[in-house]
């Protein structure tokens, strides 16, 4: 793709722009966002999303168009399960509900700030080292089998990071509205908002890690790889308030993404090696027999993996919910 310096200035322009009328539009008055708001905006920006998708299709070929899906599908994906953990972290804070939209848009830039350094320094090494490859199969790998594994298993407002803060700043035991800090007895003192906005940005950094090296083992374009990322947290805030409840039925949301990384790890890990330029590598010379998957199968593998998960979890999920209610008697005569 030939990307000039106007096109990425306009996308960024763009982008800023519809985060801040996300902010003056939605945020800035505290409320709870209705169903009907969430659902009208939810359905706008995925819309906007694969219309970009087909703008990249019919200008830049159908290549890039699909890369662009693969990418968009992913990190849409990686994101529902940043809202999940979202979702622990405001629960852990007592955040109430008029107030979390505002720690959401903040969770959300801070995001696409920290991905967008990701993406600049993942470019940078790419263009000067195909051994990265190797790493980022490697590590996406690692994370693959901890998402599938230990998904869930800590609390991330009451991690080791979350315990340092507290120790070194004074704060409320009480929200003070949606202020970050107030004062007290004239010392000043932070809420719990702080608080919840800090470990939300935390979150942000771990999701970056696993997020980027997986759209890079997708697409090599930068700037498919950003626009893949802005989307995909675009309507983020909306979708929360319209899935929320059913964020806790995605049961097995944690092993399919543990699925679509480590199919990516493989791919990128295969890539290395047809481009491979290691000296102690098949003498620095790239490897004949390593195919390189197309991203047609790649986009299918990664839309039918969610797909698979989504359902089994809802059925696993309505079939919990259904036993308590039904006496032995009954399960035996169903069998």
């Amino acid at each position: 793709m030939d990307i000039t310096p106007l096109v990425w200035i306009i996308t960024i322009a763009v982008t800023i722009a519809f985060f801040v009328y996300e902010f003056f539009a939605h945020v800035r008055t505290p409320h709870e966002p209705t169903i009907g708001e969430s659902a009208r905006w939810s359905v706008f920006y995925i819309g906007l999303a694969l219309l970009f998708g087909v703008g990249i299709g019919v200008v830049s070929g159908w290549t890039y168009g699909g890369e662009y899906f693969a990418g968009y599908l992913t990190e849409k994906a990686l994101s529902i399960d940043n809202l999940f953990v979202f979702l622990i972290v405001m629960t852990s804070f007592a955040v109430p509900k008029i107030y979390q939209q505002k720690v959401l848009m903040i969770g959300i830039v801070i995001a696409l700030i920290l991905r967008g350094i990701f993406i600049a320094v993942g470019a940078t090494l790419i263009a000067n080292f195909s051994w990265i490859f190797y790493l980022f199969g490697a590590l996406l790998l690692v994370l693959a089998y901890r998402q599938a594994f230990t998904h869930g298993e800590s609390n991330p407002a009451d991690g080791v990071f979350m315990r340092f803060v507290r120790r070194h700043l004074r704060v409320t035991d009480e929200y003070h509205g949606d202020k970050l800090t107030t004062v007290k007895d004239g010392r000043r003192w932070v809420t719990p908002m702080l608080l919840t906005i800090i470990a939300i940005g935390f979150v942000d950094l771990i999701f970056a890690v696993d997020s980027i090296p997986a759209i890079y083992g997708l697409t090599e374009e930068a700037y498919i790889v950003f626009t893949a990322n802005a989307f995909a947290l675009m309507g983020l805030r909306q979708l929360f308030f319209l899935i929320g409840g059913l964020l806790e039925r995605l049961v097995y949301l944690a092993q399919g993404l543990g699925v679509i990384l480590a199919f990516i790890g493989v791919k990128l890990v295969l890539h290395a090696l047809h481009v491979n330029e290691l000296p102690f590598i098949n003498g620095g010379q790239g490897v004949e027999w390593a195919p390189e998957i197309p991203i047609w199968f790649s986009l299918l593998f990664i839309g039918a993996t969610i797909v698979v998960a989504t359902a089994a979890s809802l059925i696993k999920t309505r079939r919990d919910a259904r036993l308590p209610s039904e006496t032995p008697a009954s399960r035996t005569r169903r069998r």
